[in-house]
This record gives structure tokens, sequence and C-alpha cells, in this order.
């Protein structure tokens, strides 16, 4: 029988990613939090992911997880759906810059703290929007 306060924790996650509101996403990983990206990187520790929020929310103010379905297994929570959001161009949301893509994201909770977030996304439009060629 699937913990409803895994899921939930996961699902609060996501929301507070969708409100942009980082202190309360960051209230939410555990000291030791581990987050890695579509391409594998790794990043550590709240601080850090502090920063890499608000600079992420400045690129794509819009920035925004439509989660469709999700499942548990233990302390993990498999999300799938789709990413999207506009890179912006100072305060300005140009419509050629919307990107969306599908996604999916784990989760790993620990004590009501999500330990651990991994994205699974294709940044192939993220960069074309960016201007970034790979």
């Amino acid at each position: 029988m699937p913990d409803s306060e895994t899921v939930r924790t996961a699902l609060k996650f996501v929301n507070e990613i969708n409100r942009h509101d980082v202190d309360s996403l960051v209230a939410l990983l555990s000291d030791d939090h581990l987050f890695v990206d579509g391409l594998g990187q790794e990043f550590r520790g709240k601080e850090k992911l502090r920063e890499s929020w608000q600079a992420y929310f400045a690129w794509f103010p819009d920035y925004h997880l439509a989660v469709k379905e999700w499942f548990q297994t233990g302390r993990v929570v498999g999300m799938f759906g789709t990413a999207s959001g506009t890179f912006a161009i100072g305060t300005d949301l140009p419509v050629q810059n919307r990107w969306k893509t599908p996604a999916a994201w784990r989760a790993v909770v620990r004590d009501h703290q999500i330990s651990h977030w991994q994205v699974y996304a294709d940044n192939e439009p993220v960069w074309k929007v960016m201007g970034i060629k790979r």
C-alpha cells in the first residue's frame, strides 16, 4: 500500500517549484540533498540548490511542471508529465522562446524531505531557445 505522506511530500515539492517559492522549496530539501539534472550533472546541498533555483526561475519566470501520473515504491516516487517555460529576455517572455518537453522526475523522500531529486528530460528544446548549440 502506498505511503501517502511520501507521495504528498513529492507533490508538495512540485507545487513549490510551480509557485517559484525558493524558500519553501529549499525548506523541503534534506541537508544532504542531491539534485541530478537531465544531463546527469550532480549538485549537492541546500544553499547550492537555492542559488540554482533562483537562477533557473530568473531564466524561465513561467517554469512549470505538469505531473500527469505517479507511482511509489518505498521512499521513491516516480512522476511523469511535462516541463515548460519561456526563456526570458529581460522582463519579456517572447513567444518564440517558449518550450515544452516530456519529462519524468524521481524523488527520494526521507523524513518528509526530498533527499534526492532527479530530472529526466530532453534538454534540446531549452537549449534551442537559449541559442546553445550541442
